[in-house]
C-alpha cells in the first residue's frame, strides 16, 4: 500500500493553481460533447456510415474510462507534475492526429489517444483542488471544478454546431493544440510536485486487463445492440455475458488483491457511495438531454447543428450565474436541501418536454434549459463537495478516480440507452398508430381523399394515390418518433423526482464533526 501523501506548500496563488489545472480539463470535456453534433459531418467526410463513425465516440469513452480508474496508480508512479504534463501532451497529440486524419481508422486512433490523455484530467483536477484549497473554501473550489466539467460539457454542442456550420469540423480538435501547449507550461510553473514514499508493490495487471475487457465489450454491446436487435443476436448475447463475467472478476479481484488498481472498499463510506450514485444520475439526466434534444430538433424539426446548439445555450448562462451564487448558498443552507431542490429543478425542466409537438417554438425549447442549468449546479457542486469530504487525504485521488469512472460509465451507457429507448418506443407507437390508417376510419378516408385531390393537380390519379400513401406513412413515422421522445423524457423526469430523498442520506461537514 502507498503511504500518506506529503504535500509541499503551494507558492503560486490559488487562482493560478486552479486555472492551470482546469484549463486542460475544461477543453477535454468540451471535445467530448462537441464531437457528438459533428458525427454526421465527419461520417460524410470519410464516406462512412453513422454506425461506423460512432466508433469515434466509443473509442474516446473506452480509453477515457480506463485511464480514469488507473489515474491514481499512474500518479503514484510518475509524480503529479510529470503525470499532468505527460497526459496533457498525449491529449494534444491525439487532437493533432484527429485534425489531420486522412481516413476513419486514423481518426478513431486519434480519438483513442485523446481519451488516454483526457481521462485522468477530471479526477486529478478534483483531487488537486480539494487538497490545495482550505476546507472553508472548498465550495469555491468545487464551483470552479463544476465550471470546467459541467459548463464546458454543456457548451460542447453549441461550440461544435458553430464550428461545423461555419468552418471545417477539424477545428474542433485544432483549438486543443495551443491550449495543450499553454497548459503544459502553466502546470510546470504553477503546480507543486508531491513527495510520496514508494514501496515496491506488484502492478495489478490482472485488474487492468479485466477493466479494459469489461469496458471494451460493454461499449461494443451498447453501440451495436440496437443495430443487431440486442439479444436476438447470438454474438451480442455472448459478448454481453463475457462483459458481465469480466466485471464480476474485476470486482472480486480488486477486493481480494493486496495491491489493487483501485480501492473498491471506498464504497463503504456512505457519502462516497450515495454521492457517486447521485453524481452518476446527474450525468445521466444532463447528457441524455444533450443527446436527445439535438436529435429531436435536427431530425424532426429540421434545425441546423448550430441552431440546435443555441437551443441548449440558455443553460450555460444559468449555470454561470448559479456558479456565482452557489458558494454563498452553501454557507447559508444545508447542502442536502440544495441538492434536493436541484433534482426538483432538473425534474421540472425535463417535464416541459412531455408536451412536445412539431409546432413548438424555439423559446419553448430554450426556457427549460434555464431551469436545467440551475438544477445542474445546485446538485453537482454540493455533491462534489460532500462525496470526497469524508475520505482520508491519502485516498482522495483514488476516490476521485473511482467516482469519475462511475460517472463516465453512466455517460457512455446513457448515450446508447436513450437512443435505444426512443427507437423501441417509436416501434411500439407505430404498431398502435397504424391501426388508424384503415379504410374503415372515416377521418382517414376524408384525409386520404383530400390529399389525393391536392396531388392530382400536378400528377395522375395513380401517382397521386401512391404519393398520398407515402406522405401519410411518413407522417406516421414522425408522430410515432415524437411520442417516443415524450415517453423517454417522462421517464427521466420521474427518475429526477425519485432521486430527491437520497440527498438527505448524505452527511454534511457538521454531521461529521459531531
Amino acid at each position: 500500500m502507498q503511504a500518506a501523501v506529503i504535500s509541499k506548500p503551494h507558492h503560486a496563488p490559488l487562482w493560478l493553481v486552479a486555472f492551470s489545472i482546469l484549463l486542460p480539463t475544461s477543453f477535454s470535456c468540451l471535445a467530448t460533447s462537441a464531437t457528438n453534433v459533428a458525427i454526421p459531418h465527419i461520417s460524410g467526410y470519410f464516406g462512412s456510415t453513422i454506425d461506423e463513425a460512432n466508433w469515434i465516440i466509443t473509442s474516446y469513452m473506452i480509453a477515457n474510462a480506463c485511464l480514469i480508474l488507473m489515474s491514481g496508480w499512474i500518479e503514484s508512479v510518475l509524480g503529479r507534475k510529470r503525470f499532468l504534463k505527460i497526459f496533457i501532451g498525449i491529449f494534444t497529440i491525439g487532437s493533432l492526429i484527429c485534425a489531420m486524419a486522412p481516413n476513419l481508422n486514423l481518426m478513431v486512433l486519434g480519438r483513442l489517444i485523446q481519451g488516454i490523455g483526457g481521462g485522468p484530467m477530471t479526477p486529478v483536477s478534483q483531487a488537486i483542488l480539494l487538497a490545495a484549497f482550505p476546507p472553508d473554501k472548498r465550495g469555491i473550489a468545487m464551483s470552479l471544478y463544476g465550471l470546467a466539467v459541467m459548463v464546458f460539457a454543456i457548451l460542447g454542442p453549441t461550440f461544435g454546431g458553430f464550428i461545423v456550420d461555419n468552418a471545417d469540423w477539424q477545428w474542433i480538435y485544432l483549438v486543443n493544440i495551443p491550449v495543450g501547449i499553454l497548459s503544459i507550461s502553466m502546470v510546470h510553473a504553477n503546480i507543486e510536485e508531491i513527495e510520496t514514499e514508494k514501496h515496491h508493490t506488484k502492478t495489478d495487471f490482472p485488474g487492468m486487463v479485466a477493466l479494459v475487457l469489461w469496458l471494451l465489450s460493454m461499449q461494443v454491446v451498447l453501440d451495436k445492440g440496437q443495430q443487431y436487435n440486442w439479444f436476438d443476436c447470438a454474438w451480442i448475447s455472448w459478448l454481453a455475458g463475457f462483459s458481465a463475467c469480466a466485471l464480476a472478476f474485476f470486482i472480486v479481484w480488486e477486493i481480494e488483491c493486496k495491491s489493487p488498481l483501485i480501492n473498491l472498499r471506498l464504497f463503504k463510506d456512505r457519502n462516497f457511495l450515495i454521492g457517486t450514485i447521485l453524481s452518476a444520475s446527474i450525468n445521466m439526466l444532463v447528457f441524455s438531454s444533450i443527446v436527445l434534444i439535438p436529435q429531436f430538433l435536427q431530425n424532426l424539426m429540421g434545425y441546423t447543428a448550430i441552431l440546435s446548439g443555441f437551443a441548449l445555450a440558455p443553460r450555460i448562462v444559468s449555470c454561470v450565474l448559479m456558479m456565482i451564487a452557489i458558494n454563498p448558498l452553501m454557507k447559508i443552507f444545508d447542502n442536502r436541501i440544495l441538492i434536493a431542490l436541484g433534482f426538483f429543478f432538473l425534474g421540472i425542466s425535463i417535464l416541459f418536454f412531455i408536451n412536445l409537438n412539431l409546432s413548438v417554438s424555439f423559446i419553448y425549447i430554450a426556457i427549460p434549459q434555464v431551469l436545467m442549468g440551475v438544477g445542474v449546479i445546485m446538485t453537482f457542486i454540493p455533491v462534489s463537495a460532500l462525496v470526497l469530504g469524508t475520505l482520508p487525504k491519502s485516498e482522495l485521488t483514488n476516490g476521485a478516480s473511482l467516482h469519475n469512472l462511475c460517472k463516465s460509465t453512466m455517460t457512455a451507457v446513457i448515450a446508447s440507452v436513450a437512443s435505444t429507448l426512443v427507437a423501441r418506443h417509436a416501434q411500439i407507437h407505430q404498431v398502435y398508430l397504424v391501426k388508424n390508417l384503415s379504410n374503415f376510419n372515416l377521418i382517414f378516408q376524408q384525409k386520404f381523399s383530400s390529399l389525393v385531390h391536392t396531388f392530382m393537380a400536378n400528377a395522375s390519379g395513380t401517382f397521386a394515390g401512391t404519393k398520398t400513401n407515402m406522405y401519410l406513412y411518413k407522417s406516421l413515422l414522425t408522430q410515432s418518433r415524437l411520442m417516443a421522445y415524450v415517453d423517454v423524457f417522462t421517464i427521466f423526469a420521474l427518475i429526477a423526482f425519485l432521486l430527491i430523498p437520497f440527498a438527505f442520506y448524505l452527511k454534511t461537514n457538521t454531521d461529521s464533526q459531531k
